[in-house]
């Protein structure tokens, strides 16, 4: 008797945060290590179908480097990054197309229909609108060209919105098209911050392959467990943050600024992880929150 009403207990201190979220949106980012494991899959999906059940407005944005760049070996396209982001010829874009439509997003449309989730499968090239990307030379200053990467500059919310209203699960690959339908691989973690920014989501939540943002990268009892706007720039000057951490809580700021009310970065392979963060006291990561 003991272990349910430990259980009950569990229900009653998720009951205000159920009632805090009811129909708000809540953006998860799925990428990481986490995404090749079939049994993590099925766990962040099913804790995504309960969001829905308990009454909030999911959207997915997925991303899906690591089989993209499997693919592309397996195809004999040439893979190189420059300062982190893939360049991307005409072969690259196409294999990218495929297996973020073909592969990733069919794989996460089918599995949150077999646990009775209510999936729409959202190309981002429908939905995102994208500017060229470039970058610069480290050493020199210099414009770096990087094919078709873009970078997402507005979003069809009405589209989302339309979807939501159906009571649907959008779930949405980071690819996007400028305005002459010219498509772009974009970077998903910065495409998230945009659609989480002009949605107006509450949250934006990551889900990766790291237990959030640690003093120590080698020592998860460092995990900083919220971080305010106005300390990043000093966490990023004390290498606290560094690599590829540094855009994506960069772009989480840019997100908090247009009204997200909170960026939570959470480890992905953790059962429940999503549900923990969201529904209980104490939380499982890290959260990036207003001053």
């Amino acid at each position: 008797m003991e272990h349910l009403i430990e259980r009950a207990a569990l229900l009653i201190e998720a009951l205000p945060y159920i009632q805090k979220f009811r129909n708000s949106v809540v953006l998860v980012k799925f990428g990481g290590s986490a995404m090749e494991d079939p049994a993590i899959t099925r766990s962040v999906i099913r804790d995504i179908v309960f969001m829905e059940c308990a009454g909030m407005k999911p959207i997915i944005v997925h991303g899906g480097g690591k089989a993209i760049s499997a693919q592309l070996k397996a195809e004999g396209v040439p893979t190189r990054f420059v300062n982190g982001l893939r360049y991307t010829c005409d072969r690259t874009i196409r294999v990218v197309d495929r297996v973020l439509h073909q592969q990733i997003n069919a794989d996460l449309v089918r599995v949150m229909a077999e646990l009775s989730g209510t999936p729409c499968a959202v190309s981002g090239k429908n939905v995102l609108r994208a500017e060229r990307e470039t970058t610069t030379d480290t050493a020199t200053g210099e414009p770096i060209d990087l094919g078709l990467v873009g970078r997402v500059v507005n979003v069809d919310t009405e589209q989302l919105r339309w979807i939501l209203g159906r009571g649907e699960v959008p779930v949405v690959t980071p690819l996007a098209s400028d305005m002459n339908g010219v498509v772009y691989n974009v970077n998903a973690d910065m495409a998230a911050c945009v659609v989480a920014a002009q949605m107006k989501a509450n949250k934006l939540v990551f889900l990766s392959d790291v237990p959030g943002v640690l003093r120590d990268p080698n020592d998860d009892t460092t995990l900083i467990s919220t971080i305010h706007r106005g300390e990043v720039e000093t966490l990023i000057r004390d290498g606290v943050l560094s690599g590829g951490m540094v855009p994506k809580v960069r772009s989480a700021v840019e997100a908090i600024d247009a009204g997200v009310a909170k960026v939570h970065m959470i480890d992905g392979r953790v059962r429940h992880s999503l549900l923990l963060e969201m529904f209980t006291d104490r939380g499982v990561g890290t959260q990036i929150v207003a001053d």
